[in-house]
């Protein structure tokens, strides 16, 4: 199910506004938790306490590989023109063991599509469970740091930093946060973002 919420609290009317685009999975969609709790919307409000002018537009899917957001990000970009896009994908494909050098090629893409349209690009990294044997994992993880590096963007290491080894922070999958760890990925968001909208 697309998750395309459109906060607006406060502040300058939409038109007038600079909008960060929020482009992930269930991660950042919120699944599982109730409306409004999810961290995109608390980075909303967080933006308007700090009387920004920002508009935050979550286009984030549920269930999207890295792939399903090559594919529909031109879209993306071309309704909501954002001055920075924050992207959130890969968690997908690491769970399901897809092949790494294209999640590369299709984040590498996505990016370069986003500059093309003149937005500003965070890339959010992710790790994943030991399933796939330590190879894997490690190489997983450090694609993330290897395109961060080769494409010069702001790299978020972790979303799920601080809190992805306490149980009772995540939903009966065992994957899903949940709202009570939402502020902290608003946190680990923050870290990165606040520097690139200059403030504090």
């Amino acid at each position: 199910m697309l998750l395309l919420l459109l906060f607006t609290l406060g502040g300058l009317p939409a038109a007038s506004a600079a909008t960060i685009l929020i482009y992930g999975d269930s991660l950042s969609a919120g699944y599982g938790v109730a409306r409004n709790t999810e961290w995109p919307h608390l980075l909303q409000l967080r933006l308007r306490d700090k009387k920004t002018d920002y508009t935050v537009v979550n286009a984030s899917i549920s269930g999207e590989p890295t792939l399903g957001g090559l594919n529909r990000i031109n879209d993306a970009l071309r309704n909501h023109r954002p001055a920075i896009t924050i992207v959130a994908l890969g968690a997908n494909d690491g769970l399901r063991g897809s092949d790494l050098k294209a999640m590369r090629s299709n984040l590498e893409r996505i990016i370069d599509a986003a500059r093309v349209a003149k937005s500003q690009v965070i890339l959010v990294g992710m790790q994943i469970p030991p399933n796939y044997g330590p190879q894997y994992t490690e190489k997983f993880s450090a694609t993330f740091r290897e395109i961060a590096k080769a494409k010069r963007v702001p790299l978020v290491p972790f979303l799920l930093e601080g809190f992805a080894e306490k149980r009772e922070l995540f939903q009966a999958d065992n994957l899903h946060p949940t709202a009570e760890a939402q502020p902290l990925m608003l946190e680990t968001i923050w870290k990165t973002l606040a520097p690139a909208i200059k403030v504090k």
